[in-house]
Order: C-alpha cells, then structure tokens, then sequence
C-alpha cells in the first residue's frame, strides 16, 4: 500500500472516530442535563470526512433522529464523500 493511501486512511480513522465521539458526548451530556455539543460543531465534524462515524453515531446511539435536517443531511454528506472518495481514487490510478 502506498504511503499517502495509508495516510489518508489514517486520517478518515481518526475523523469518523472524533465524529462519533462528538455524538457520543453530546448524547450523554443531553443525559445528563450538561451543557451541549452545538448542532454546527456536530454538522462541521461530519462534513469534514466524519460522515461515517456521524452517521453510526446517529444510529447507534439513538441521537438526534428526531431532527429532519440530521436524517437528511448525515447520509447526504456521507454519499457525497463517498463519491469524492471513489472519485479521487479513480483520478489517481
């Protein structure tokens, strides 16, 4: 495997990893009656390649599937990286 093929998986681990946690925290701070995630750092963590950990994190921990704009946006923004992914990959073969 290429160096920059291992980097760049490296770095969607630790991006859907931090995305996932953001869902997580958030999750048990509305448990606990804390202070919050904000809604923009959760959207801004899943646009940044987290799409996959956002949208397990949605799932999973049963967070913030009442909201529209999170069932719509989440699996949209994780399409759309998956085709730029795909696409990359293609242009650079």
């Amino acid at each position: 495997m290429q160096p920059a093929m291992l980097m760049l998986l490296i770095v969607l681990l630790i991006t859907n990893l931090f995305s996932f946690g953001l869902m997580w925290y958030d999750k048990r701070c509305a448990r606990r009656g804390k202070w919050r995630v904000p809604e923009a750092t959760l959207f801004l963590a899943c646009a940044c390649f987290g799409g996959v950990g956002g949208v397990l994190g949605m799932n999973l921990l049963r967070h913030k599937t009442r909201h529209w704009y999170f069932r719509l946006f989440f699996p949209l923004m994780l399409i759309i990286q998956i085709v730029l992914l795909v696409l990359g990959a293609i242009y650079l073969l």
